[in-house]
């Protein structure tokens, strides 16, 4: 049968091989043209971005890790700004900037931000460097493959500017964090810091730096600009960037029975429906429904359409293009007849395990246990042990882009380690377990385990886990309140919950 495509499924691959250019990382507007005349020389544009970042310790949520200074790169754009990469500048304390040739670093602040494509726009405290440093030029068309691209920035291995060059070697449609949208593979080899540097053609940016492919050589990848203006447009109308995406799971029609089996002629072309998220009756999709056609653009048989010639992408390329009223035309073909739909789009799938997005993670203490949410940033941190979690059959892994089962759903997790204290002699858990139950009651998610816990008049607590051959915890429910306050003192913790959870603690 032909390969099942799920390009809104954030697999737990494309977790851990999207590798951020960050050097030093650690484990609105008023309206103006973007050109607004742009710079003939790229390097009047550029600037090194310097961050002190404080990221989230995941196996001790109440803490931060330490400061940490990354630099990466960014540029000079229309409306006084300054165009970098998202993840060089999310949970920074302070950020500068210094342009080109110049030995002044300049405090700047994050004025929005698209965790979606990876992109952000600074604005500098002091404007006047925007005199001496002109916005980039930006091109209004996709580059061709095959193009000779450069990019400009400032990557790990010296303090000056770097460029490298190479060629466009793909254009395509791939999932982002959650976002649908273009991407641009080049050869030009990047390198830590050269994150939200500008890739030319000629004399006119075509592409942000932002990731390379792990454990390969010379594949680099772009925010084209088409991307960039989309995101700059959101910027200006004061709003969130949006990335609408069609809400249905497809396969591709290359494989001749298949096509048969559907009542296909072998000319026929599209995509069939494998899978819907919605359920309602009146839904215009259904199961098996070949989609022929979005908008006026015809769908091969690969699921592609033609953006230009020569260059062929998914269809979803078009969908926030046509989207009106939270709809998009498409045609199917079912049961041998040529339909016309308006089809719902959707946001971000609603997964039960979600991405931090720049927020610091929920936590809960109680005695000598650490309660916290499994969140889609555990798995980087996972990739080097992954064994003891699939032995375990750990659903941290296991569902990491499934859906949620029901509103609200979250995977609790258990303590990295638990805490020194006399009432947990002789118990042992792995890092993270899955909590499954307290008193033999589903935890939903981490306010309903406060929940379960406040409103206990049992005598004893029964911890119960889904990952295979984990312990179960069983603790006296009035010595376990009692001990956490000589656990948080032991070990300096200012709080036993994050703030979100106190109203649910005091029953507010």
């Amino acid at each position: 049968m032909a390969p099942v495509r799920r390009p809104h499924a954030r697999t737990l691959a494309a977790c851990l091989l999207a590798v951020p250019l960050l050097a030093g990382a650690v484990p609105g507007f008023a309206s103006e043209s973007v050109n607004g005349g742009g710079s003939p020389d790229v390097t009047r544009s550029l600037v090194k971005v310097y961050a002190t970042k404080r990221l989230p310790d995941l196996a001790r949520p109440w803490s931060k890790l330490p400061s940490a200074e990354v630099t990466g790169s960014g540029m000079v754009i229309a409306g006084r700004r300054i165009l970098t990469s998202n993840h060089v500048v999310s949970y920074t304390s302070t950020v500068l900037v210094q342009p080109e040739g110049s030995s002044e670093k300049l405090r700047a602040r994050v004025v929005a931000a698209d965790l979606g494509i990876d992109l952000a726009v600074l604005e500098p405290e002091d404007t006047s460097l925007f005199a001496a440093y002109p916005p980039i030029a930006i091109s209004d068309d996709l580059p061709d493959v095959g193009s000779p691209v450069a990019v400009y920035g400032y990557p790990t291995g010296g303090q000056s500017m770097s460029v490298t060059k190479g060629v466009v070697s793909r254009v395509e449609v791939t999932d982002y964090f959650d976002a649908l949208a273009l991407r641009i593979q080049v050869d030009a080899a990047l390198n830590p810091g050269n994150s939200g540097g500008p890739a030319l053609v000629g004399d006119q940016l075509v592409g942000v730096a932002f990731s390379v492919a792990n454990s390969t050589q010379n594949i680099g990848y772009l925010v084209p600009t088409e991307e960039v203006r989309s995101f700059l447009n959101a910027v200006d109308k004061g709003e969130a960037p949006a990335h609408p995406r069609l809400p249905i799971s497809r396969q591709t029609l290359d494989n001749a029975a298949l096509r048969s089996w559907l009542g296909l002629e072998t000319a026929g072309q599209g995509d069939v429906i494998t899978c819907l998220e919605s359920e309602v009756d009146d839904y215009p999709l259904k199961k098996w429904d070949v989609l022929s056609a979005i908008g006026e653009h015809d769908i091969d048989n690969s699921g592609l359409v033609e953006l230009k010639p020569g260059l062929r992408v998914a269809a979803d390329y078009f969908v926030p293009k046509l989207v009106h009223d939270g709809r998009v035309p498409m045609t199917v073909m079912r049961d041998g007849k040529r339909l016309q739909v308006e089809v719902p789009v959707a946001g971000a799938p609603d997964r039960v395990m979600k991405p931090l997005n720049g927020s610091y993670p929920s936590y809960f203490i109680v005695g000598p246990l650490t309660f916290s949410i499994a969140y889609l940033d555990h798995l980087p941190v996972l990739k080097t042990v992954l064994d003891p979690f699939l032995w375990r059959s750990s659903p941290i892994l296991s569902r990491a882009t499934a859906p949620s089962s029901f509103t609200g759903e979250e995977l609790v997790l258990g303590p990295a380690r638990l805490f020194s204290h006399r009432i947990a002699q002789g118990y042992s858990v792995p890092p993270f377990p899955v909590l499954k139950a307290v008193n033999g009651i589903p935890v939903r998610n981490l306010k309903h385990l406060v929940e379960l816990i406040r409103d206990s008049r049992d005598r004893y607590l029964v911890f119960e886990w889904f990952d295979r051959d984990v312990e179960s915890l069983v603790f006296n429910r009035e010595e376990l309140l009692k001990s956490t306050d000589e656990v948080l003192a032991d070990n300096d913790i200012r709080n036993a919950m994050s703030d979100d959870l106190l109203p649910t603690w005091q029953g507010r």
